[in-house]
């Protein structure tokens, strides 16, 4: 199992989540590209800190939308979704290129990644993005029960998928992300998030709202670099992860 994190939020004197302090203990760092938050010189920073840490490198991309931090829906052509996505990827790769460095993978953002879980039509637009820039990149997508008819839906672009789980995050019994704006969207404690981290690598499911047994596979388990206690929280969740791999692997 690996952790991925959403990196390089910050944008001009704005600041946003502990990058230096998290991105040495994640496997993939998730670089925002210039629409929902960063700027050119906090995309090449961050690319310097993955490089450094040996972190691999995932664009970003998003909904053109930084005052709403790319969380609010939008109604987007897919001819003008398609180029959009296509525009912040390439620009992450030339940044890439410029440090010897490379783009190994893409994970849509907020509303866009919602979005696309929710209508697949929207996911064939990102796929088809994703796959005429460069087939070798690999589209991570949320770990939901319609997982073989995703895996259906790469295959036709010649595209290779990651499943996610979220370490943090309240689970419909849709097997989808439980609103934000809903009370207890987010878990508030460090139990709660160990618990879920555990429950995943130990047994494959997560307890929903309703407090149903959701069956999921997952490649790797979101965590947020964020908030207050970020840090805690994430050097805790390496620690149960790494243990569960070395079990796993025995």
């Amino acid at each position: 199992m690996k952790l991925n994190c959403d990196m390089g939020e910050a944008f001009g004197t704005w600041q946003m989540g502990l990058d230096d302090q998290i991105m040495p203990f994640v496997d993939q760092a998730n670089i925002a590209c210039g629409f929902h938050a960063s700027d050119p010189l906090t995309m090449a920073k961050t690319v310097a800190l993955a490089k450094q840490h040996n972190v691999t490198i995932g664009a970003h991309p998003a909904y053109p939308d930084l005052v709403g931090f790319g969380r609010r829906n939008m109604d987007i052509a897919p001819a003008e979704l398609k180029a959009l996505i296509q525009y912040q990827i390439g620009a992450l790769k030339g940044i890439c290129e410029s440090q010897n460095t490379h783009v190994d993978y893409v994970k849509p953002h907020g509303a866009l990644y919602n979005t696309m879980m929710a209508d697949f039509a929207v996911l064939d637009t990102v796929m088809q993005a994703v796959s005429e820039l460069d087939a070798t990149l690999t589209l991570m997508v949320m770990a939901v029960p319609e997982a073989p008819e995703i895996k259906k839906m790469a295959k036709k672009y010649g595209l290779n998928v990651w499943f996610e789980a979220f370490s943090d995050r309240l689970y419909t019994d849709e097997g989808r992300l439980t609103p934000r704006k809903e009370p207890n969207a987010v878990h508030a404690s460090f139990d709660l998030i160990e618990k879920q981290v555990e429950q995943l690598c130990e047994t494959g499911t997560l307890t929903t709202s309703s407090g149903k047994q959701l069956a999921i596979h997952a490649d790797t388990i979101c965590v947020h670099g964020d908030g207050a206690h970020a840090v805690d929280a994430v050097t805790r969740i390496r620690t149960l992860v790494d243990r569960q791999n070395q079990t796993n692997a025995k």
